[in-house]
């Protein structure tokens, strides 16, 4: 096996196969990048039987051939060489990259015991790249963390005929966005069909396509394995599902609200984290809304206290909340707006308020123009 090819091209071919590798892999086979080299250039790819990432760049194919490569040691190897053309062999189990005057020589790993790369084939539908991006960091970030319940560590996909709706919760908040979807399809079945995501394959996927055009998608199930797959600009993520039921947290939307306040989006959340200054670890704020504004309180400690005032227009009754500052700079620094909505619900006790819902705000007066909506409970929040 022997190669010629141009060293950023190299380097940000491997820097994307390896992006997805576990940081502690089950083998130590699946550490490794496999390189094939053809009449068509190269194809690089890893996988750890639950995510792969493929991709295809130019080069000069002087003998055909694959090898496999510790992934992250070449990574930093590719992205450290002189601005010079990379060379790149394989002799026996040995591998050699030469670029300008640095030469690194690297063990090859077994070809023949890496797993089957999964592939697939049908496209089921097409999304706007950015579009996608921007949903996913919008959504994600209300994913759970904690892998002891895996279905709330996904992000649900649910496709309609002309819509993609991208859902995920932790228990404590819900964030939805919904964008447009071309299933390529005519008038094909106005069936919904859900895909539950692992949120941080699905967080690199719309940072690596983001500015792709659009993203093909296909969704498959091969050998009791649903996958799914992205592709874009000569490059393929697949992922297993996640199995399990996700949760029907959609119906804790309010369909109105005649309570509701608007706001800067800036100016509370940098009210908000300065008042987080003086609170202990997971403590909440309290947010107290009248005709006057909006009163932010943080009782941290004997040693140390904090309040602000900022300016909000009430719509409806006075209303007391106490929220987890970081959960409300989440949901703020998502909805990318000038202002933001907060529209307040009631429970039958009185002295619980319901969850409170976070949309766009374009003006004072005007409503934004896209889906997002972040859903937060604050009766759970309170210490």
């Amino acid at each position: 096996m022997r190669f010629s090819v141009n060293r950023d091209v190299f380097s940000e071919a491997v820097s994307f196969a390896v992006k997805l590798l576990p940081q502690r892999p089950t083998l130590p086979i699946l550490n490794g990048i496999l390189i094939e080299a053809n009449d068509d250039g190269l194809i690089l790819s890893s996988f750890d039987y639950e995510v792969s990432s493929q991709t295809g760049i130019a080069a000069e194919v002087e003998e055909a051939g694959t090898a496999l490569v510790n992934g992250r040691l070449l990574s930093e190897i590719a992205s450290r060489l002189p601005n010079a053309p990379v060379r790149f062999s394989k002799v026996e189990n040995r591998i050699e990259v030469t670029c300008g005057s640095a030469r690194f020589t690297l063990g090859s790993m077994p070809v023949e015991e890496y797993p089957t790369i999964p592939q697939v084939d049908a496209d089921f539908g097409l999304v706007p790249a950015d579009e996608f991006a921007t949903a996913v960091s919008q959504v994600a970030v209300a994913a759970s963390r904690d892998d002891v319940t895996p279905v709330i560590t996904g992000v649900q996909l649910e496709v309609s005929k002309t819509s993609l709706s991208l859902v995920a919760t932790d228990r404590y908040r819900v964030a939805v966005r919904e964008i447009d979807w071309d299933s390529g399809q005519g008038d094909g079945s106005s069936e919904t069909i859900t895909a539950l995501v692992p949120a941080r394959t699905l967080q690199e996927v719309g940072k690596t396509f983001g500015h792709s055009g659009n993203i093909n998608v296909a969704i498959t199930n091969r050998d009791d394995r649903e996958l799914i797959a992205f592709r874009a600009d000569r490059k393929t993520v697949t992922s297993l599902l996640i199995k399990g039921n996700f949760p029907p947290v959609k119906r804790l939307f309010p369909e109105t609200t005649d309570n509701y306040a608007i706001i800067n989006t800036a100016e509370l959340i940098e009210a908000t984290r300065r008042m987080s200054l003086v609170l202990e670890r997971e403590a909440a704020l309290r947010f107290t809304f009248t005709i006057d504004g909006l009163t932010l309180e943080a009782v941290g400690s004997e040693q140390a206290q904090a309040s602000e005032g900022i300016d909000a227009l009430l719509t409806g009754d006075d209303i007391v909340l106490s929220l987890k500052p970081q959960f409300l700079i989440d949901g703020l620094t998502a909805v990318r707006s000038e202002y933001v909505r907060f529209s307040f619900t009631k429970t039958e006790n009185t002295n619980k308020p319901g969850p409170m819902l976070i949309t766009s705000q374009s003006s004072k007066d005007q409503p934004g123009a896209d889906s997002y909506k972040y859903l937060l409970q604050p009766n759970l929040l309170l210490r």
